[in-house]
C-alpha cells in the first residue's frame, strides 16, 4: 500500500496575499527586515526618520527614513508579558525574568557567585475564604479526592447543599467557582485584590522588625542584615491573587546596596520562621466604604507555605523556584476564565452582571464599588484584573540585574550577529522621529511568513543548544 501526504490546502486569500507580496517588496527583503519582532502576533508600526548624530557637536552624521524601508514602517514587537496576547514576546519576557529571578540566587549577570552561599526561602501567601469554593487536591498517592465530600454538609439559605463529591479533572470548568453564588461574597474578594500590594508591603515591613529582633538575639547588629526579595502574583481559580516570593537573607553595610554575605548566625530557617510568623500576623482594616458603609479586614489566607531553597539539589532548588516565578510572570486572568482590556461605561456591560457567572459578579463588584472618587475609584480602573492594579512582578533594587539590562544585552547581541555597525556610545547618539503608524501586520500571509520564520530560527536555536550540549557531555 502506498501512503502519500498532501500538503495542507492554503486559502485563496492568503495564497494572494503570498504572491502581492513577492511581487512588491519580496519575501527575503521583507523577512529580514521584521526579524526583529522576533514573529510577534501584533507588532507596533512606528513612521519617521531616523539619525546619527555626533554626541560633542550635534552634527548629524546619517540618515535615514522608513520611507525607504519595506511597507515605510519599522516594526517594533509589542513585548507584552502575557501569554494569551502574544506567545512569543511572552516566551521572551519569561527567559528574561528567569535569569533574572535565577541571578539573585546563583550569581552572574552583574550578581557576585558569593551569593549562592546565601539563606534564601521561597514563600506563598494566599488570599483568605471568601466561600467555599470547587477544588482538586491529591491524595499522597497521586490520587484525585472528591472535591467537597462532607455527610453533614449544610444546606445553605439560598437552598444549596454546600457538599460536592466529585473529582474534578485539571481543566474541570467547575474549579474555581463558587458552590453557591449568592452566598459568595465578590465584594471582599474583589476589594482584597485592589489591597493585596499593601498587604504584601506591611508584610515585609513586620519581617523586617522580626528579622532585626531575631539578629539582636544572636548577637548581631540588625543594621547589618536585610532580606531581598523577588514576587510575582498569581490569579487563582476564583479570581483572587496570590503571591509567589523568592527571600534572600544579605549583609548589610549602611549607605551601600552592595551584594554582601550575611554575618554567621542566621540561616535559611530563620528567614522561613521570620515570614511565617510576618504572614500570620500581619492584618489591617480598609477605610469605610462612602457608600455601603462597610469595611474589610485584609490577611492572608490560611494556607501559607514557606520552604527553603537547597542550592543543586532537595525538594525546592533554585531553578525550580525560578522557572516556577518566571512562568506565572506572563499570566494574568486567563485561568480565571476572563480575558479583556481596560473596562469602559461602553464596554463594561458585557462583562459585569450582578446575577452572572462568578466572574461576572466579581467585575460587576469592582464596578459598583468603584462608584466613588478617590482610592476606591481604583477598583472601576482595574475592574478587568478583578481589583488588582498591582505589577506582575517586582523585585528588591539589589536583588539582581534589571529587565532593561537584559534587553540591552540581547540587543548588542543581535546587533553582532547581523553585524550591524554599532557606534561607540560616548562619540555619537540615536535621535529618531518616530510616530505612532498603527497595530499588526498588514495581511494574513505577513503574519503566517512572519510567525513561520520566527519558529523555524528558535527551532535551529534549539538544535544548536542540543547539539553544544551534546559536545560538552562528550568533553
Amino acid at each position: 500500500m502506498t501512503i502519500t501526504a498532501t500538503a495542507p490546502a492554503i486559502d485563496p486569500g492568503i495564497a494572494r496575499q503570498i504572491i502581492d507580496r513577492e511581487a512588491t517588496t519580496g519575501w527575503d527583503a521583507w523577512l529580514a527586515h521584521v526579524a526583529g519582532t522576533g514573529g510577534c502576533a501584533s507588532p507596533i508600526r512606528l513612521r519617521g526618520d531616523l539619525h546619527t548624530a555626533d554626541a560633542a557637536t550635534g552634527e548629524i552624521l546619517s540618515a535615514r527614513s522608513t520611507s525607504s524601508m519595506p511597507d515605510g514602517v519599522l516594526y517594533k514587537a509589542c513585548g507584552t508579558r502575557r501569554a494569551a496576547i502574544c506567545p512569543t514576546c511572552a516566551k521572551t519576557y519569561q527567559h528574561d525574568a528567569f535569569h533574572l529571578i535565577r541571578a539573585g540566587i546563583t550569581g552572574g549577570k552583574s550578581v557576585p557567585e558569593t551569593v549562592a552561599g546565601h539563606p534564601a526561602a521561597f514563600a506563598t501567601f494566599t488570599a483568605p475564604a471568601f466561600g467555599p469554593v470547587h477544588t482538586r487536591s491529591l491524595t499522597a498517592s497521586g490520587q484525585v479526592r472528591p472535591c467537597r465530600a462532607r455527610r453533614d454538609a449544610e444546606t445553605c439559605p439560598h437552598g444549596v447543599r454546600l457538599s460536592c463529591t466529585a473529582r474534578h479533572g485539571e481543566d474541570a470548568s467547575e474549579l474555581g467557582r463558587p458552590l453557591c453564588l449568592d452566598c459568595y461574597d465578590h465584594e471582599a474578594q474583589v476589594v482584597w485584590n485592589a489591597f493585596a500590594g499593601e498587604l504584601w508591603r506591611r508584610t515585609r515591613i513586620t519581617a523586617d522588625r522580626a528579622l532585626a529582633r531575631r539578629a539582636k538575639a544572636a548577637g548581631i547588629d540588625p543594621a547589618t542584615v536585610r532580606l531581598r526579595y523577588v514576587k510575582v502574583a498569581e490569579f487563582q481559580r476564583r479570581g483572587a491573587i496570590h503571591f509567589h516570593a523568592l527571600i534572600r537573607l544579605d549583609g548589610r553595610i549602611p549607605g551601600d546596596d552592595s551584594i554582601i554575605p550575611p554575618p554567621p548566625g542566621l540561616d535559611a530557617d530563620t528567614i522561613a520562621a521570620v515570614l511565617a510568623d510576618a504572614g500570620s500576623s500581619t492584618v489591617f482594616d480598609t477605610p469605610e466604604h462612602p457608600t455601603t458603609g462597610r469595611s474589610w479586614t485584609i490577611r492572608w489566607g490560611s494556607q501559607l507555605d514557606v520552604r527553603t531553597i537547597a542550592l543543586g539539589g532537595g525538594e525546592m532548588t533554585e531553578g525550580h523556584a525560578a522557572g516556577y516565578l518566571a512562568k506565572y510572570a506572563t499570566k494574568a486572568t486567563e485561568d480565571t476564565g476572563h480575558l479583556s482590556g481596560r473596562l469602559t461605561e461602553t464596554t463594561v456591560a458585557a462583562y459585569a452582571d450582578p446575577e452572572g457567572d462568578h466572574i461576572a459578579r466579581l467585575i460587576h463588584a469592582c464596578w459598583s464599588l468603584g462608584t466613588v472618587a478617590g482610592d476606591w475609584a481604583r477598583l472601576r480602573r482595574w475592574a478587568h484584573m478583578l481589583g488588582f492594579g498591582g505589577h506582575f512582578m517586582t523585585k528588591a533594587r539589589a536583588w539582581s540585574t534589571t529587565l532593561g539590562a537584559l534587553r540591552e544585552a540581547r540587543a548588542a547581541w543581535a546587533r553582532c550577529q547581523h553585524a550591524v555597525d554599532s557606534p561607540e556610545p560616548d562619540t555619537t547618539v540615536l535621535v529618531n522621529y518616530l510616530r505612532y503608524d498603527g497595530t499588526g501586520w498588514h495581511t494574513e500571509a505577513d503574519a503566517l511568513m512572519a510567525s513561520s520564520a520566527a519558529a523555524r530560527a528558535r527551532e535551529q536555536r534549539q538544535l544548536a543548544r542540543e547539539a553544544l550540549d551534546e559536545l560538552n557531555t562528550m568533553d
